[in-house]
Protein backbone atom coordinates (compact mmCIF):
# COMPACT_ATOMS: atom_id res chain seq x y z
CA UNK A 1 0.00 0.00 0.00
CA UNK A 2 1.46 3.38 -1.02
CA UNK A 3 1.38 6.03 1.75
CA UNK A 4 0.40 9.63 0.85
CA UNK A 5 3.87 11.13 0.45
CA UNK A 6 4.69 8.37 -2.12
CA UNK A 7 1.10 8.60 -3.97
CA UNK A 8 2.29 12.34 -4.14
CA UNK A 9 6.11 11.98 -5.62
CA UNK A 10 4.78 9.61 -8.19
CA UNK A 11 1.62 11.72 -9.39
CA UNK A 12 4.44 14.64 -9.51
CA UNK A 13 6.96 12.67 -11.85
CA UNK A 14 4.08 11.86 -13.62
CA UNK A 15 2.82 15.33 -14.01
CA UNK A 16 6.67 16.55 -15.00
CA UNK A 17 6.49 13.46 -17.77
CA UNK A 18 3.53 14.44 -19.28
CA UNK A 19 4.19 17.77 -19.28
CA UNK A 20 7.79 17.60 -21.63
CA UNK A 21 6.00 15.52 -23.71
CA UNK A 22 3.48 17.88 -25.03
CA UNK A 23 5.12 21.46 -24.31
CA UNK A 24 4.62 22.56 -27.74
CA UNK A 25 8.52 23.16 -29.68
CA UNK A 26 9.73 21.09 -26.82
CA UNK A 27 8.02 18.06 -26.27
CA UNK A 28 8.62 15.12 -28.11
CA UNK A 29 5.18 14.81 -29.12
CA UNK A 30 3.96 18.54 -28.85
CA UNK A 31 6.65 19.70 -31.57
CA UNK A 32 6.77 17.55 -34.42
CA UNK A 33 3.34 16.94 -34.27
CA UNK A 34 1.89 20.51 -34.09
CA UNK A 35 4.49 21.49 -37.31
CA UNK A 36 3.89 18.48 -39.50
CA UNK A 37 0.05 19.67 -39.76
CA UNK A 38 0.43 24.01 -39.55
CA UNK A 39 1.54 24.05 -42.88
CA UNK A 40 0.30 26.40 -46.29
CA UNK A 41 -0.42 24.03 -49.21
CA UNK A 42 0.44 24.69 -52.67
CA UNK A 43 -1.13 23.95 -56.52
CA UNK A 44 0.99 22.36 -58.56
CA UNK A 45 0.27 25.55 -60.69
CA UNK A 46 0.96 27.43 -57.75
CA UNK A 47 4.71 25.81 -56.99
CA UNK A 48 5.47 26.07 -60.76
CA UNK A 49 4.60 30.04 -60.72
CA UNK A 50 7.08 30.66 -57.94
CA UNK A 51 10.02 27.80 -59.64
CA UNK A 52 9.96 30.15 -63.06
CA UNK A 53 10.04 33.37 -61.21
CA UNK A 54 12.73 32.08 -59.61
CA UNK A 55 14.77 30.41 -62.90
CA UNK A 56 13.98 26.95 -61.47
CA UNK A 57 13.27 24.42 -63.92
CA UNK A 58 11.81 20.74 -62.93
CA UNK A 59 11.21 17.76 -65.07
CA UNK A 60 9.40 14.41 -65.11
CA UNK A 61 11.06 10.79 -66.17
CA UNK A 62 7.17 10.55 -67.25
CA UNK A 63 6.52 13.98 -68.71
CA UNK A 64 3.79 14.53 -66.79
CA UNK A 65 2.43 16.19 -63.29
CA UNK A 66 0.15 13.44 -62.02
CA UNK A 67 0.80 12.85 -57.88
CA UNK A 68 -0.54 9.54 -58.05
CA UNK A 69 1.95 8.73 -60.33
CA UNK A 70 5.40 7.76 -59.79
CA UNK A 71 7.34 8.79 -62.83
CA UNK A 72 5.66 12.02 -62.97
CA UNK A 73 7.20 15.18 -60.85
CA UNK A 74 4.51 16.71 -58.75
CA UNK A 75 3.94 19.57 -56.45
CA UNK A 76 0.05 19.08 -55.77
CA UNK A 77 0.50 19.59 -51.75
CA UNK A 78 3.65 21.19 -51.80
CA UNK A 79 4.40 22.97 -48.50
CA UNK A 80 4.87 26.66 -49.06
CA UNK A 81 8.22 26.89 -47.00
CA UNK A 82 9.39 23.96 -49.02
CA UNK A 83 8.75 26.15 -52.58
CA UNK A 84 10.10 29.04 -50.35
CA UNK A 85 13.50 26.87 -49.38
CA UNK A 86 14.15 26.28 -53.13
CA UNK A 87 13.31 29.78 -54.50
CA UNK A 88 16.17 30.55 -51.50
CA UNK A 89 18.25 28.18 -52.34
CA UNK A 90 18.71 29.28 -55.84
CA UNK A 91 19.35 32.71 -55.01
CA UNK A 92 21.90 31.70 -52.49
CA UNK A 93 23.29 29.42 -54.89
CA UNK A 94 23.29 31.41 -58.43
CA UNK A 95 22.97 27.45 -59.45
CA UNK A 96 20.76 25.80 -62.03
CA UNK A 97 18.18 24.32 -60.12
CA UNK A 98 16.36 21.06 -61.61
CA UNK A 99 13.43 19.64 -59.86
CA UNK A 100 13.31 16.24 -60.05
CA UNK A 101 11.21 15.00 -57.59
CA UNK A 102 8.20 16.55 -55.84
CA UNK A 103 5.07 15.40 -53.93
CA UNK A 104 3.95 12.44 -56.10
CA UNK A 105 3.84 8.74 -55.05
CA UNK A 106 6.55 6.21 -54.82
CA UNK A 107 9.03 7.93 -52.31
CA UNK A 108 9.56 6.96 -48.57
CA UNK A 109 7.00 7.26 -46.19
CA UNK A 110 6.85 9.47 -42.96
CA UNK A 111 5.96 12.73 -41.54
CA UNK A 112 8.31 14.73 -43.84
CA UNK A 113 8.28 13.12 -46.86
CA UNK A 114 8.10 14.13 -50.37
CA UNK A 115 4.28 13.20 -50.19
CA UNK A 116 3.67 15.17 -47.15
CA UNK A 117 5.50 18.08 -48.84
CA UNK A 118 8.63 18.50 -47.13
CA UNK A 119 10.82 16.82 -50.00
CA UNK A 120 12.41 18.14 -53.22
CA UNK A 121 14.58 16.02 -55.29
CA UNK A 122 17.22 18.18 -57.61
CA UNK A 123 19.45 17.17 -60.08
CA UNK A 124 23.00 16.66 -59.12
CA UNK A 125 25.18 19.55 -60.57
CA UNK A 126 28.75 20.17 -59.24
CA UNK A 127 27.88 24.19 -58.49
CA UNK A 128 25.12 22.67 -56.49
CA UNK A 129 27.59 19.91 -54.88
CA UNK A 130 30.07 22.34 -54.19
CA UNK A 131 27.99 24.86 -52.41
CA UNK A 132 26.22 22.20 -50.12
CA UNK A 133 29.29 20.61 -49.09
CA UNK A 134 31.13 23.67 -48.64
CA UNK A 135 28.64 25.40 -47.01
CA UNK A 136 26.43 23.08 -44.87
CA UNK A 137 27.75 21.28 -41.79
CA UNK A 138 28.15 17.37 -42.52
CA UNK A 139 26.13 15.48 -40.06
CA UNK A 140 26.98 11.74 -41.12
CA UNK A 141 25.29 9.04 -42.92
CA UNK A 142 21.53 8.35 -43.18
CA UNK A 143 19.81 5.05 -42.67
CA UNK A 144 20.59 3.93 -46.26
CA UNK A 145 24.17 5.10 -46.38
CA UNK A 146 23.50 8.75 -48.26
CA UNK A 147 26.01 11.57 -46.73
CA UNK A 148 24.10 14.51 -44.95
CA UNK A 149 24.78 17.96 -44.91
CA UNK A 150 22.78 20.05 -42.84
CA UNK A 151 22.25 23.94 -43.63
CA UNK A 152 22.02 26.92 -41.00
CA UNK A 153 18.52 26.96 -40.79
CA UNK A 154 18.25 23.27 -40.41
CA UNK A 155 17.33 22.03 -43.54
CA UNK A 156 18.60 18.42 -44.35
CA UNK A 157 20.30 18.05 -47.77
CA UNK A 158 20.89 13.84 -48.20
CA UNK A 159 23.35 13.15 -51.37
CA UNK A 160 21.39 10.26 -53.11
CA UNK A 161 23.66 9.75 -55.95
CA UNK A 162 22.35 11.52 -58.61
CA UNK A 163 20.14 14.30 -57.21
CA UNK A 164 19.93 15.96 -53.67
CA UNK A 165 16.98 14.87 -51.72
CA UNK A 166 16.46 18.11 -49.66
CA UNK A 167 14.47 17.99 -46.17
CA UNK A 168 12.58 21.33 -46.09
CA UNK A 169 12.08 21.95 -42.59
CA UNK A 170 11.58 25.44 -42.77
CA UNK A 171 11.79 28.43 -45.75
CA UNK A 172 15.96 28.65 -45.69
CA UNK A 173 15.73 31.92 -43.96
CA UNK A 174 13.44 33.54 -46.82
Amino acid sequence: MLTRPRVRSALTALALVLGALFVPGVGVLGGGATEAHAVTKLTHSQATSRFSSSGITWSSSGGCSNRNVSTCTSFDQLNLTSAQGAQTLKSATGCALNITGGTETGHASGTYSHWNGYKLDFGKTTCLTNYVKGTFSYIGLRGDGAPQYKSGSGNVYADEGNHWDVTYYNCGGC
